[in-house]
């Protein structure tokens, strides 16, 4: 089953790839030609999109690998870490536009306009949408963090790409050229918040933050007739890893068999409720009903 989840999603990180790899190369070009540093910034980050495929492809094989004995709760954390370095990446990268931005406000340069090189930003925008949709909907299928992950990443240029494409258009119907690094601002905005979001999601994974309510779990363990309270509730991972312990309070006379068949089907109603990934883990104390 893993098997074919990792080819499924390497299959989608290779088409995304030479897909931003050719949105990249159109949009440099174009800029570079009419002197744009907003439309070669939005092709520098189209860059870094394909360069984030290439970090996904490295973090899928090590995150499938079997569980050994050195790694005993398997290496499904591999994509995590290659989700902090993508956004690692566009903080660099944020950083970079807005330096260049700086510079073109103190020394400025026209743009020189075609009607073709505002066709080709049209293509490949519309080609972005394509490809955000299609890689965002894969990873929700796939339950794959680092698809979602590139997904955000990529979502960013629909919104950089348009916002140059403003720009152009503005320039040629008689804006002033200082609206250039002025929208190259926004790029380095649009990817920064990109990183932000791709860093808040993928390290909540690695510190353990609970991902399901604590009295969800405890109301759904109570419905059960032969626990009698429950505590100690945790929760860490994400949607294709997901881990919950607690402690179960049973009458003291309840056997291994009894124990064994309830945490059972404990666990199959917090697949039903929850996640179907989940993974739980209890530690069972006899009740003790307090007097008085």
């Amino acid at each position: 089953m893993l098997t074919q989840v990792y080819k499924k999603v390497k299959m989608v990180l290779w088409i995304i790839l030479f897909a931003n790899l050719g949105v990249a190369a159109v949009k440099i070009v174009i800029g570079m030609l009419i002197q744009s540093v907003s439309l070669a910034a939005d092709g520098f980050h189209s860059i870094t999109d394909g360069s984030s495929n290439v970090v996904g492809l490295i973090g899928i094989r090590l995150a499938y690998k079997p569980v050994d004995e050195d790694h005993p709760y398997g290496h499904r954390k591999f994509e995590t870490l290659a989700g902090l370095y993508i956004a690692g990446m566009l903080f660099f990268v944020g950083g970079k536009i807005i330096i260049e931005a700086i510079n073109r406000f103190m020394n400025p340069v026209s743009s020189n306009i075609s009607t073709e090189s505002l066709i080709a930003l049209v293509v490949t925008c519309i080609i972005n949408v394509f490809v955000c949709i299609y890689e965002n909907n894969q990873g929700k299928r796939l339950n794959s963090q680092i698809l979602i992950s590139d997904s955000m990443h990529t979502r960013s240029d629909i919104f950089v790409s348009a916002g140059v494409l403003a720009t152009l258009i503005g320039i040629k119907l008689g804006l002033p050229s200082i609206i250039d690094p002025i929208v190259s601002l926004i790029v380095a905005g649009f990817i920064i918040h990109a990183a932000i979001g791709i860093f808040k999601d993928n390290s909540d994974v690695l510190v353990d933050k609970a991902v399901v309510d604590k009295e969800k779990i405890k109301s759904l363990t109570l419905g059960f007739e032969q626990v009698k309270d429950t505590h100690n509730i945790r929760s860490r991972g994400n949607d294709i890893d997901l881990h919950i312990d607690m402690h179960i309070m049973t009458e003291s006379d309840m056997s291994i068999e009894e124990s064994h068949q309830l945490i059972h089907c404990i666990e199959d109603q917090l697949r039903k409720e929850t996640n179907k990934n989940v993974q739980v883990l209890a530690h069972f104390e006899p009740y003790i009903e307090k007097s008085g």
